[in-house]
């Protein structure tokens, strides 16, 4: 039924309004303000340097220089457009889906999921804590990405609670059917790590469904269109689809999935039920991810450029722990130094401590402490989850060509 979750909806008569768009510190508002808090949220994610990088970040297939195969930003823009589909339907705010949609990545490392990986055994090593893009995505929202108001003066994104809610609770590896949300207000920045809690408002909640729904489908077409499948396993697919509908992948209908996994979900989702699938789709669905991660995700080809994204980010991460040091003026003459053998990478490097850790005194905006190994490690983590793929591969190669 059309605008079944009317009444949910966050807006103004929801008991959880007040708490949706609460931000940490009040926000600038000019004469003319037209836009609600939800929508602020989304221009100033969309307006984030963390955003702009995701057209750079792998989805599945690394470093491509194929313009038909998706990336990361791509695949952020599909979440938007599904997202706001289902919650237009269902009658949710579609302002706040698409703020927690166009957010809902920035967090992600270079390399996609690999990435993600290695820099979590990183932070493992040298003692620090976990490492999940979810996480992240929510610590760069806070305390990295900066925005000027118009006074020129620079500040965090200051998003409200429900949108920062929504990032850090996104997780598309869900496997439960049927999402409702969680009536507690936690510290978001407490939570340590994907999938411990569900979102705070029906909209996360179609968010996270709406993340799964977006990549199954558009992994697929890539790796029909990069001849990843063999012709046994797109039979095999075909066999899967078309036990529920009748859709011939083979051919790359992709929107005819997405098409089928949305109105299968509008129509059986309720208050009382919860956001869900009827039971063959989300079987199907199932059946589709496990599909996937048998024949896509662990495909030989992508577990080369694994073990190269590995090298890579290690190499980068070992060159720039190297100029720690007790003393915080030591880290600076160590950069110096090096910053005539690898100048783009310690003046990045340099920049990125200048700017969010204690390295001077004269820093009012400090993220990271380094005056330890631990608080070290982990702003080189940070640093290097920021890159996009390309600009990773172009310090690697600084670093290895003589």
């Amino acid at each position: 039924m059309e605008k079944i979750f009317k009444k949910e909806a966050v807006t103004e008569n929801n008991p959880k309004w007040d708490t949706c768009i609460q931000r940490k510190e009040a926000i600038y508002l000019r004469q003319f303000e037209i836009r609600s808090e939800f929508w602020r949220d989304y221009n100033r994610l969309l307006h984030s340097k963390a955003y702009r990088r995701l057209k750079h970040k792998t989805q599945v297939f690394h470093a491509t220089e194929n313009d038909h195969i998706c990336t990361r930003i791509e695949h952020v823009n599909h979440v938007c457009a599904v997202s706001y589909t289902m919650c237009n339907y269902l009658g949710l705010n579609t302002e706040l889906a698409l703020a927690i949609a166009i957010g809902h990545d920035i967090g992600h490392a270079p390399f996609g999921h690999d990435g993600e990986n290695i820099l979590n055994r990183l932070g493992q090593k040298y003692g620090c804590h976990k490492f999940y893009h979810e996480g992240n995505g929510l610590f760069f929202a806070d305390n990295i990405e900066m925005l000027p108001n118009e006074q020129g003066e620079y500040n965090t994104l200051n998003l409200t609670y429900a949108v920062r809610d929504g990032i850090v609770c996104h997780c598309g590896e869900v496997d439960e059917n049927c999402l409702f949300p969680r009536q507690k207000v936690v510290d978001l920045s407490t939570i340590e790590k994907a999938n411990l809690l569900d979102p705070f408002t029906w909209e996360g909640c179609v968010v996270k469904i709406a993340d799964k729904i977006s990549y199954l489908g558009r992994d697929l077409e890539d790796a029909i269109r990069l001849k990843i499948l063999e012709q046994r396993q797109l039979d095999e697919l075909t066999e899967i689809l078309q036990q529920h509908w009748q859709v011939n992948m083979s051919s790359g209908s992709n929107t005819a999935l997405i098409h089928s996994f949305v109105t299968d979900l509008c129509q059986n989702s309720s208050p009382q039920k919860g956001i869900c699938f009827s039971k063959h789709c989300f079987q199907t669905i199932n059946n589709i991810k496990k599909f996937n991660y048998q024949y896509i995700y662990s495909h030989q080809r992508l577990q080369y450029y694994s073990t190269f994204a590995e090298v890579i980010i290690n190499t980068i991460f070992d060159v720039c722990y190297n100029m720690f040091d007790v003393q915080k003026n030591n880290i600076l003459q160590n950069i110096g130094i090096q910053q005539t053998i690898f100048p783009k990478l310690m003046q990045s490097f340099l920049q990125w401590l200048q700017q969010y850790s204690n390295i001077t005194n004269e820093n009012q905006h400090v993220v990271f402490r380094i005056d330890n190994s631990k608080g070290f490690a982990w702003a080189i983590l940070l640093f290097i989850s920021s890159m996009s793929d390309s600009f990773a591969l172009e310090i690697f190669n600084e670093l290895t060509t003589f």
